[in-house]
């Protein structure tokens, strides 16, 4: 294991301890690694987000939502491969459709209200896969390059998962743990081909997490039922403050994510238009294939 900002330290395997300046990182006991279910860890996933900028008219602005599908392969050895593809951007809401239509229903975009120049069309790209570069031929997790033996031997217990992540996010960097620990902690319900015990680990730090809370059962975009939990985080202060709301659906069966939706808000005030607009990503697959790696198919 060596730390991905820092590749010229040794390779030190899970269950030794390795220390950074004062840290300590302390990793989990040796236990039996799974085998591989099959060639690649596979996800396929969908996106959409709010675009930062409006378009048509100062007297009917709209917003547009762009759309893209992306894959990734893992193969056991930490190999890994990336498909993409974008799927067209739209309008929004229905009040956008209606601002579309009176601005004459383009299919192309290539300036904003403000007249910032932009490159959007509805109608989807071509695609691209490839290999994913890598110096370690290791799955990259937690500012860390593991083996698959490593990922199999990460805590499954939620307290010993956090704190070896809390551990993981300060050696070595300045983080917000709370918003480490969330994304690194989401990341295992679905990135790294970890055990179903990890990944219930994982959902039940989550829960733990400030600002945390069981939203009970909710069904993602798909229709596919699971359990909702909601995260709220706060940066800043007054009319700076910064507000995310994160609510993600999580199959509690395969203990794997369904979706993942955020919303940002500026003073409280929904942010569409800024940096901070929506975002909904819908895993549509999670888990071991076969399958060749393949440019995205459109959904």
């Amino acid at each position: 294991m060596t730390f991905a900002t820092a590749p010229a330290r040794r390779l030190i395997t899970l269950g030794v301890a390795l220390a950074v300046g004062a840290t300590v990182l302390s990793a989990p006991a040796a236990v039996a690694a799974t085998p591989p279910e099959g060639a690649y860890w596979h996800t396929r996933t969908m996106t959409t987000s709010t675009h930062p900028l409006r378009f048509g008219s100062k007297s009917g602005p709209y917003s547009l939502v762009e759309r893209e599908i992306s894959e990734r392969w893992s193969a056991p050895d930490g190999r890994g491969w990336f498909g993409f593809r974008e799927l067209g951007t739209l309008p929004g809401t229905a009040a956008d459709k209606k601002a579309w239509r009176r601005d004459g229903s383009p299919s192309t975009w290539s300036t904003s209200i403000d007249g910032k120049t932009v490159k959007l069309s509805a109608e989807p790209a071509r695609g691209h896969v490839g290999p994913e570069p890598t110096k370690w031929n290791k799955f990259q997790f937690a500012g860390q390059w593991l083996t698959y033996d490593e990922v199999q031997r990460l805590p499954a217990d939620p307290s010993r998962l956090k704190d070896w992540l809390t551990n993981a996010g300060r050696a070595g960097r300045e983080v917000d743990l709370p918003g480490w620990l969330k994304y690194t902690l989401s990341e295992l319900l679905h990135d790294l081909p970890a055990p179903k015990e990890v990944r219930a680990a994982a959902y039940q730090a989550l829960l733990t997490l400030p600002g945390a809370r069981a939203d009970g059962n909710a069904k993602d975009d798909l229709g596919r039922p699971g359990a909702a939990v909601v995260i709220d985080h706060t940066s800043g202060t007054g009319k700076k403050a910064h507000s995310t709301r994160e609510r993600l659906i999580v199959d509690t069966g395969r203990m794997v994510l369904l979706s993942q939706n955020h919303l940002g808000t500026v003073d409280g005030k929904a942010s569409a238009g800024t940096s901070y607009s929506t975002t909904n990503t819908t895993l549509i697959e999670v888990g071991w294939t076969d399958s060749q790696p393949a440019v995205p198919a459109l959904p």
